[in-house]
């Protein structure tokens, strides 16, 4: 099963690039250009010059300025085996959470050994971006996400006993996220952390890109004789599945540009399939949909504009085991497969390839900028979304299938530039 081990980190010196505050950054892939801009001014030396660079050589330029850095001391590299204990707080609808996970080096392991476990699709254009990164800096900037199954949740209970202290980093981001970093150097207590996932598979949450990447990156070591035993593994996160912290919020679609749209039509198409009623009030729709989730329904708020919603609610959960024979149970009972199954792709017209495309169908994360993006008339309607369960993650990977893009977005994102795996 998962092979783990501690690593000694690449990692800001703050006496010399600055406060960690100004040396971190989101995901790359959330970053806007005007965002990027932000940071730089901020600090020249923020993450984000490394992680998402920019310019007619940008990859040579990262390593580059990588090897700059690491001479002028702005980066140091930890002098011993540690792993790096991770902590997320934040406040979603008022209520306070946090999560805690630890960042390791895992070995990396084709899917088809059944160890670690993708979800979702991935694109080909985002891989080739990472791979040419990666070549240039021989560097993990950012950490792949993983869930692990750990019943009796005794790894967690370590990892609280290991972080009671006070912390090495601590910061509150632009988003009101804390986010704080311990590091175990004992021997022992990592040989009995890494031991107690001998028995664990790992189920990739975010970062089914930089996986695939660092898997063509290993085989490209290999085939030129490059590296070391280092090139086998890479960083990632790893957080118990059932840890009270964890959130997924839903990913709302968005669909545009189809020719004849006709509300009233569309919504007698779905009646074959859903029961439907009128909603007066759209500011209602999440509070709705919740108690539906709660209740185990498949349930969409479908809306095209004004004050007012339709409500789909799913007369026969098995209702796309036809439509998808081959598929396993966990697959086609997800929201998002019944709403791109019935809805999308039979009664709306838009097939899958025109969905991966994003041709009639975008995707927005906010339920505000969904309805927004309807009222300006950037989008013909928008279906509203409950979230994916983890559970139900952990069964479609287990089952050895992948979930349509989109269908998950883990809440807060991990943040950039506290620790870094160098190869």
């Amino acid at each position: 099963m998962a092979e783990i081990k501690a690593f000694k980190a690449l990692r800001f010196h703050t006496e010399t690039a600055g406060m960690i505050e100004e040396l971190v950054c989101p995901p790359y892939d959330i970053i806007s250009e005007e965002q990027r801009a932000q940071y730089l001014e901020k600090n020249p030396y923020n993450i984000i010059r490394l992680e998402l660079p920019k310019g007619e050589r940008p990859y040579e330029e990262a390593g580059e300025t990588l090897q700059t850095w690491l001479e002028q001391g702005i980066l140091r590299q930890d002098d011993r085996d540690a792993i790096y204990i991770y902590e997320e707080e934040f406040v979603v609808n008022g209520i306070s959470r946090k999560f805690k996970g630890c960042i390791v080096r895992v070995k990396l392991e084709e899917f088809s050994k059944g160890v670690v476990l993708p979800h979702e699709e991935t694109l080909s254009k985002a891989k080739e971006d990472r791979f040419n990164l990666m070549k240039a800096t021989n560097c993990n900037f950012s950490q792949i996400y993983s869930l692990y199954m750990d019943p009796q949740h005794e790894i967690t209970a370590q990892l609280d006993k290991l972080s009671a202290d006070t912390p090495v980093n601590e910061l509150t981001d632009t988003d009101q996220v804390t986010h704080r970093l311990w590091i175990v150097t004992d021997e022992q207590e990592i040989s009995t952390i890494c031991q107690a996932f001998a028995d664990k598979k790992l189920y990739i949450a975010d970062g089914h890109h930089r996986y695939e990447t660092a898997l063509n990156y290993r085989n490209y070591c290999r085939e030129n004789g490059i590296g070391g035993e280092s090139r086998d593994y890479v960083m990632m996160m790893l957080v118990d599945m059932e840890h009270p912290g964890l959130l997924v919020l839903p990913t709302h679609r968005l669909v545009r540009d189809l020719p004849h749209f006709d509300k009233a039509e569309l919504l007698e198409g779905c009646r074959a399939y859903f029961d439907i009623s009128e909603e007066p009030d759209i500011a209602a729709a999440e509070e709705k949909l919740a108690a539906l989730y709660e209740k185990g329904e498949k349930a969409f708020a479908f809306y095209c504009g004004g004050d007012s919603y339709s409500l789909m609610v799913l007369k026969d959960k098995n209702a796309t085991a036809s439509l998808l024979p081959d598929k396993s149970d966990a697959l086609r009972g997800l929201d998002v497969t019944v709403l791109h199954t019935l809805v999308l792709e039979k009664v709306f017209g838009i097939d899958a390839e025109n969905m991966a495309k994003q041709i009639n169908l975008t995707y927005v994360k906010q339920f505000d900028d969904a309805i927004a993006a309807v009222q300006d008339r950037k989008a013909q309607c928008a279906f509203i979304l409950n979230p994916t369960r983890v559970t139900e993650i952990r069964d479609v990977a287990a089952a050895g299938e992948k979930m349509p893009q989109k269908s998950t977005y883990f809440y807060p994102k991990l943040i950039t530039g506290l620790v870094m795996n160098r190869f």
